[in-house]
């Protein structure tokens, strides 16, 4: 099946990304969709591994590419270098006591939503594609409280603007999930039959999740609020 459209989808290993990734290839068909994985010296790259095995799942074509070297100059404790511990804590809580989360990587979404502008464009010039999506799983749990400022829908909105003007109106952002909390994504997943066994959530390098940084605690109160039993392995 061939479709106008490519989508180019942003492919963390994660829950999020993979119920888009299921979605996208629903919708455009996988032999349209490519998966991006970013490697940008995060602590957990385990879910990088996890990406590859989802992408063969959904046999979708699947690259990575490196963004490390522009976040080596930050302190953020999701990356392996940090000086910070990850806190055992929700957003909301670190929200309300700092006023902000430790896991936020400056304009992380941002980066990589340019970056993959640049790919997508190279990917459909000189070929029947008319134009490419790219397909980033933000929600409205990470945006809640400014959390994270790049998962909002303001700022999503703004790199779109941008990323249309700077491909001829050829690339696109299309974030389906901006106003779905974790919860209403499970319930995709769940109807989609969405291999949530193979996904990597956890920010922590563990063999097993967990079960107490902010991702893992927002994952685990998800399937819970779906009546479903997360099927991935924590600590005990």
């Amino acid at each position: 099946m061939k479709s106008k459209t490519l989508a180019v989808l942003l492919l963390s290993g994660g829950l999020d990304s993979t119920t888009l990734l299921a979605v996208a290839v629903r919708k455009y068909g996988f032999q349209n969709v490519v998966a991006i994985s970013v490697s940008y010296g995060q602590k957990h790259s385990m879910e990088l591994e996890q990406a590859k095995k989802i992408a063969k799942y959904y046999q979708v074509e699947h690259k990575i590419i490196d963004l490390s070297s522009i976040l080596q100059f930050s302190n953020c404790a999701l990356l392996k270098d940090s000086t910070q511990e990850i806190k055992d804590k929700s957003y909301a809580e670190q929200i309300k006591e700092e006023g902000k989360v430790n896991t936020y990587v400056p304009f992380r979404n941002g980066l990589m939503l340019s970056s993959v502008a640049a790919i997508a464009y190279s990917l459909i010039e000189d070929t029947e594609y008319e134009e490419a999506a790219i397909l980033i799983a933000n929600h409205a749990d990470d945006s809640a409280g400014n959390a994270y400022a790049d998962c909002s829908f303001d700022f999503i909105n703004a790199m779109n603007s941008a990323i249309s003007i700077g491909t001829y109106k050829k690339v696109f952002v299309e974030a389906p999930f901006t106003k779905f909390n974790k919860a209403d994504i499970v319930f995709t997943g769940l109807m989609m039959n969405v291999p949530y066994e193979m996904t990597r959530s956890c920010y922590k390098d563990t063999a097993e999740s967990c079960g107490e940084c902010g991702t893992c605690i927002d994952r685990l109160k998800a399937f819970e609020a779906n009546g479903a039993t997360d099927p991935i392995i924590y600590k005990k």
